[in-house]
């Protein structure tokens, strides 16, 4: 199991496949594990690197305090230490923020960033960003971070074709320490990058779930501002490389291959029976589970097929 050292601090990664490198960021409360379904369509093509955030997954909480500017930076270290000079950054939510961050560090490092339900500032400045900080916050504090779990991945999931993916991700949310949880979610409201987009020369895609907890209009003024296209994704929700795989990697090889993207009619949910067909087994998801017991049981609930 590889791990970077930066300093005091130790940072969990996996590299999959080979050629153009490529990087994925997870979202808060999550892992790299989180990209297995996107690691199975990209690394035929790409050598994908795969790290936990600080605080998440494998990796140690951060030396200092969590913010979203450290975690760009501990993952610049990780990329130098690889040797890796030039490569596309794919962000998921929290994910998106810190690709945003690292974009902005090395404009002329990062040729193509893909932004998945990713704003420019998570700052309280609309009532749903407020919510989304301080009532889950709230609920954390009150419940613990296993029954939280539970309302999010009920809300993250709601169909009963998605019963499988809810029960995952419960499972995965449930087993991250509050401190960690809060200190992510925290630092992430604290950030922005509004004052600052002038310097990202990437060309960007924005994949955008239609039923996100954050506000559309953010996105689109988001892609506005970056000149970049944007995929709004009809029927999804917060959770769209989980909930939307189809169109979700169908968009992001677009990008990364610099091809025109999928017609409009492909930005979709997946539908019910591709939800429940859906399979962990093989995947990085497996690799990453390596060692962690807990983990073990919630990988076989997506080897459902509908009968």
């Amino acid at each position: 199991m590889p791990f970077f050292r930066d300093g005091k601090c130790s940072i969990h990664y996996l590299v999959r496949g080979g050629g153009e490198p490529l990087l994925l960021i997870h979202g808060l409360g999550s892992s790299g594990a989180d990209w297995a379904f996107q690691v199975a369509a990209l690394e035929k093509r790409f050598q994908v690197v795969v790290p936990d955030l600080p605080g998440s997954g494998h990796s140690a909480p951060p030396c200092d305090e969590y913010s979203i500017d450290g975690f760009a930076a501990t993952l610049w270290a990780l990329l130098d230490h690889l040797g890796v000079s030039q490569i596309n950054i794919v962000g998921f939510s929290l994910g998106g923020a810190v690709a945003l961050e690292m974009a902005a560090l090395r404009p002329g490092s990062v040729p193509r960033l893909g932004l998945i339900n990713s704003l420019a500032t998570y700052r309280p400045d609309h009532w749903r960003k407020w919510l989304e900080t301080y009532v889950t916050a709230a609920l954390v504090r009150l419940l613990g971070m296993r029954r939280t779990a539970w309302l999010l991945a009920l809300r993250l999931f709601p169909e009963p074709s998605q019963r499988a993916m809810r029960q995952h991700a419960a499972a995965v949310l449930g087993a991250v320490p509050v401190s960690a949880y809060l200190g992510m979610g925290f630092a992430l409201a604290r950030w922005a990058i509004v004052d600052r987009l002038d310097r990202l020369t990437s060309r960007t895609l924005l994949i955008a779930a239609e039923r996100d907890f954050t506000p559309l209009a953010e996105k689109h003024a988001l892609a506005a501002a970056l000149k970049a296209d944007i995929v709004v994704v009809r029927g999804s929700r917060h959770g769209t490389p989980f909930d939307a795989v189809e169109a979700t990697n169908a968009s992001l090889l677009a990008l990364l291959t610099d091809q025109a993207l999928p017609p409009s009619a492909r930005w979709v949910r997946d539908t019910p029976a591709s939800a429940q067909a859906l399979s962990l087994i093989g995947s990085i998801a497996e690799e990453h589970a390596m060692g962690r017991v807990p983990a073990a049981p919630a990988l076989t609930a997506f080897s459902r097929v509908p009968r």
